[in-house]
């Protein structure tokens, strides 16, 4: 047994809390200033002032760039690492070996190990569910989803069963996508990612395969009556929504039960969606965005018929990883409020809405560089993983 004991060190940081300035967070001019957003607050809304302050404490170090996390009854977490292993922490920092069992995966670039989630009935049958690049023929590569039963002592996986293969595999290392989400009739939302290179992205258009795409699948893998596209001869049953680029981050709204998703741009056009069953969200047709090399995106439009508009983007990015609604009640006017773990430049971003729109923005916690995830925890508190080579699975509170 590896244990990491919590650290003493505390790092503060300011809150946002979410009564709206007039002027945005200042985050410098965008990559693409000759584009414009369809509506008002579409970007850089009104930034959230500062209200608190909050203490972060490090729990667990040492984590090899780690992904994903779930809360087991009783609050332990199960957390990923990217490099292929999946270990068990409490909230007071004790650390497992890594859990047995795990199926073979391709942990080369942006794969390996991604999301973790407890299946509906973890509670009688003990079934966890783990997102993965998969390895294929040659070099090839592509996310899947394996379920499988946790040992009552944790120490391994026993019956692994993969339930669902993103098609068709490509010879990528990068755009997975991967996070996993219940509905609340126990269906499971995979988002997937469109595996970057210029050939495969234009697949997110198209709905005989599942690159780009979100799928909605039952929890063994099969296809709900109720998908869009069932019985169409030309798409996959499996699709819920396409025309999407790289999706790290998806919750289920509160109140609405409304699925929301985050998903990474180019260079710039990191976009917020609230993905509706069978609608294209545009990508590679139209982008706040351009290629990293300064190049447009295509034709470089924005906007086109028939395909859906991002609730919110940002020009630069924040390179979003995942996403949660605050529902506890430590943070005081929190409640319903999103907030994304950043990339760059790091941190935390939150998000106030009003009538499905934006209406506040604020950023936090950039020295902690790299946020992969971001969950609320049983107690209410912030848990956050840092995608690092030495990642730290991180706890945070209002200050007192």
């Amino acid at each position: 047994m590896r244990t990491t004991l919590p650290s003493l060190t505390l790092l503060t940081t300011f809150l946002m809390a979410p009564t709206a300035m007039a002027e945005p967070v200042d985050v410098g001019p965008p990559n693409a200033p000759s584009q414009t957003p369809a509506f008002e607050d579409q970007t850089r809304a009104p930034q959230l002032a500062n209200t608190l302050e909050l203490d972060t404490q490090i729990i667990a170090d040492g984590l090899e760039h780690p992904w994903g996390l779930a809360f087991l009854p009783g609050g332990d977490m199960l957390v990923t690492e990217r490099a292929g292993r999946l270990r068990l922490i409490t909230p007071d920092g004790e650390m497992s070996e890594p859990i047995e069992g795990l199926p073979e995966m391709d942990a080369r670039g942006q794969g390996g190990l991604l999301d973790v989630s407890l299946g509906p009935d973890f509670d009688t049958e003990r079934r966890v569910y783990l997102s993965y690049a998969e390895p294929r023929d040659g070099d090839q590569n592509g996310t899947a989803v394996a379920r499988a039963r946790l040992s009552e002592d944790n120490t391994r996986l026993s019956d692994v069963e993969v339930i669902f293969q993103q098609q068709p595999g490509w010879e990528s290392t990068k755009h997975f996508g991967s996070r996993l989400i219940w509905d609340n009739n126990g269906r499971l939302f995979i988002t997937l990612g469109e595996r970057s290179l210029v050939e495969p992205r234009q697949l997110a258009q198209t709905l005989d395969n599942t690159i780009g795409k979100i799928v909605r699948v039952n929890a063994d893998g099969s296809t709900p009556d109720d998908n869009p596209f069932v019985g169409r001869d030309d798409a996959l049953d499996e699709i819920w929504s396409y025309g999407h680029r790289n999706l790290q981050g998806a919750a289920l709204h509160p109140e609405t039960n409304e699925l929301w998703t985050i998903e990474h741009g180019p260079k710039g056009g990191d976009e917020l969606n609230r993905p509706e069953p069978g609608l294209n969200y545009g990508w590679p047709v139209i982008t706040y965005g351009e290629d990293y090399s300064g190049a447009a995106i295509g034709d470089g439009i924005t906007q086109q018929d028939g395909m859906e508009q991002p609730v919110y983007y940002w020009d630069p990015v924040i390179a979003p990883g995942d996403m949660t609604f605050y529902t506890g009640e430590l943070f005081a006017g929190w409640q319903n409020d999103i907030l994304i773990a950043s990339l760059k430049p790091g941190g935390i971003v939150q998000l106030s809405l009003e009538d499905g729109r934006v209406t506040g923005e604020a950023r936090y916690l950039e020295e902690l560089g790299r946020v992969r995830d971001v969950d609320q925890g049983p107690d209410g508190a912030l848990w956050i993983l840092t995608d690092k080579r030495d990642g730290a699975l991180i706890r945070a509170l209002p200050q007192e």
